[in-house]
Formats: structure tokens, sequence, C-alpha cells
């Protein structure tokens, strides 16, 4: 069989956030159990050689580079089209959310959230348009959808009228070097990023969704009324629209104690997570959230938010839930986590036996799955 895959999102350098880490993972993994079929890597710009994962993958380049709703239209409906017209795979598997209508080729699709649907205004108006335009059309064109959580499923359902049986789960992972500490070890992370004093994480781009505002705002808050010595780390890329994150960041009253590191290595990522005294992943909407499970994988407490997909990935008893819109809710449980080492423990222990729910392995072979179920008797 040949399967095309649409993978601009495994982008140069090695610097994959969720969609880019969800298409590594899954995909390494995939090519190298199946060396009896033929994957045709669809790039949208030149391609780092370390993504070539098995003498069964052929790269291609198709341009223009689509990083712009104008060139998603030119790229998928014009340049992966013709490719697919003139090659005619078994099927085009797209892991972005995102794939062709102008094509008979079979297309299994990853959708990893509709929170565009929700939040509108969060994303540029152009983009938003191409959205609410193509994003029904490509789940209801492909013969698979595949949902990185049992809450995106629902809302496909809900949202576009797919039918369930449809749509598979695929859920993220966390990879195995996330993973406990010794104290020892823990103490050097954070006289090194901290000046030795605990510190609350979070990880993830800067943009709307996040909700980093009303975290700093509760942190701020926190400190006022508690006077710990306890920091925020904030570890992530400056994305869109993050004008907001940094005015409330500017006239923070404790911004002395909140550090943005920007990007990480993958190195130091799985030091910070291990010895943070708690992990805040408290957006508003989120289709998985990988941060909760790295944080429960290396032993870090985790607060994480009360709605959409975060109960679900977080697991009963595994993170400190809260409404990510109350700033007074985040701040108490900030405090409660702080303040409360038999909480941090019991959340510990509870998350290190949720993360287990999850692994690459399995998500590789359910994703498999998807693709075998378009090839039918191919």
């Amino acid at each position: 069989m040949h399967i095309a895959v649409n993978v601009r999102f495994l982008l140069p350098g090695g610097q994959l956030e969720g969609i880019g880490r969800f298409t590594y993972e899954t995909l390494i993994r995939m090519v190298r159990r199946h060396p009896e079929h033929t994957f045709h890597f669809l790039f949208d710009r030149p391609f780092d050689a370390q993504y070539l994962f098995a003498p069964n993958v052929v790269p291609h380049v198709l341009f223009p580079p689509a990083r712009h709703p104008f060139l998603f239209v030119a790229w998928f409906e014009g340049a992966v089209a013709l490719w697919l017209r003139r090659h005619r795979p078994d099927a085009f598997l797209s892991t972005d959310g995102f794939t062709t209508l102008a094509t008979a080729v079979p297309r299994v699709t990853v959708m990893h959230d509709l929170a565009f649907e929700h939040f509108p205004q969060d994303v540029g108006l152009i983009q938003r348009k191409y959205y609410h335009f193509f994003a029904p059309r490509f789940a209801r064109a492909s013969q698979r959808l595949v949902a990185v959580s049992e809450a995106t499923k629902q809302d496909l359902v809900r949202t576009y009228g797919i039918k369930p049986k449809r749509i598979d789960v695929v859920y993220n992972a966390a990879d195995a070097r996330f993973q406990p500490l010794p104290e020892a070890a823990q103490e050097a992370v954070r006289q090194r990023f901290s000046g030795g004093r605990p510190y609350i994480l979070f990880v993830g781009a800067l943009q709307p969704r996040k909700n980093l505002t009303n975290l700093l705002c509760a942190f701020d808050q926190f400190k006022q009324q508690t006077g710990s010595d306890t920091q925020l780390l904030i570890v992530g890329r400056k994305a869109w629209k993050a004008g907001p994150i940094f005015d409330v960041y500017q006239q923070m009253q404790h911004q002395p104690a909140v550090q943005l590191t920007g990007r990480v290595s993958d190195e130091e990522l799985v030091q910070l997570y291990a010895a943070a005294r708690a992990c805040a992943y408290v957006p508003y909407f989120e289709g998985f959230g990988i941060p909760i499970v790295e944080a429960q994988q290396s032993g870090c407490p985790v607060l994480t938010s009360d709605r959409s997909s975060m109960p679900e990935v977080a697991g009963v008893g595994g993170a400190l839930l809260a409404n990510p819109f109350s700033v007074e809710e985040l701040s108490a449980a900030l405090t409660r986590l702080d303040a409360d080492a038999g909480l941090r423990a019991q959340l510990v222990a509870q998350g290190l036996k949720n993360a287990q729910r999850f692994s690459w392995d399995a998500s590789a072979e359910q994703l498999w799955g998807s693709i075998e179920a378009v090839l039918g008797g191919k």
C-alpha cells in the first residue's frame, strides 16, 4: 500500500509542540512497524532528515509553505490535491485537522480541537473565516476522523453533526523521558532556575486560550495573600495575540517572582517538571493538554481546568480542578497546592497512576487502525 501523509508540522530543528509531537510520535512508530507499506511524507518546506524514520518513507516537498489561510488553500486544494491525483495513493492521512476537498483518495483526518468554534475571538479574522468554512467540510469529507479525546469527539458530534461511529479516539501521551528526579537533583534544578526557591510551572505557547492572564492575576493574588516565596515559571514561546498577557505581566505587583523563560531544551523541560512544586495548566479550552500528562509522569502535582478535555485527561483524583475563568478560585487552588504537602503527595500518587493510561505505542497502533478502516479490502 501507498499512504500519503501531511507532515507540515514536522518542522526543521525539532521544536515540536502539540500537533507536531502527535505527528512525530505516532508516525515514527507506525512506519517502522509496517515496512510492507510505503509512506509518502508531504512537507511544505525543506525538511530535516531526522524525519525520514525508515527506508519505507519517501519525502516530497510541495510548495508554497502553508502558514497563512491563503497559502492553506494553495497548498491543500492546489499542491496536495494535484499530487494525490497524479500518484493515487491508497489513503491520505492528515494529522493537523486540515485535509483537501479536491480528491477522491480516502482520507483519515486527526481533529485536535474545535476551539475556534467556541472562542472565535482568539484567532485572526482571515484565519477564523478559513476555519469556519473549511473545518466542517474537512470533517464531513473524511472517511474517518480521529479525535484526541472523548471531549473532542463529542464536540465533533454536537458541532458538526458527525456520526460517532465515524470517529476514533486516539490520545496523546508523554515522552518516556518525563519521570521523577531524586531530591538532590531537584534542588540543583531549583538553584539554577528559581534561586533555590520552590516554583509553580506553566508549560505552553503564550496565546489567549492558555489563559495566562487569569493565571498571572491569580498568582499575584496568591502572593499577596500568603507571602509565600514560591515563584512562577512560564515556559513557552510567544505565539499569537499574546499582547494582553504581557500587559498583565507588566502590571503585576509581584512581577519579580515571575520568570518568562521562553522555550527551553527538552532536557531542561524534563528537569523543570520533576523539580516543580506543582504544574498550573489552566486553559479555558483544550483538545487534550499534553502538559497534564507530562507533569503527572514526572511526579509533579497538577492544577488544571474543570472543563473541556482536561478532567478526562487528568483522571479521577489526578489533579486539582478549578474554574479557569475565576481568578479567586485559581488563587485559592494555588494556595492549597503551595501549603498542603499531603495534598501534593496525594496528587503525585494518583497522577503517576493516571499517566499509565497513555502510551505513544498504543496511540500509533490505534491510528493505524483508523487507516486500516479506510483501506478496507485493499
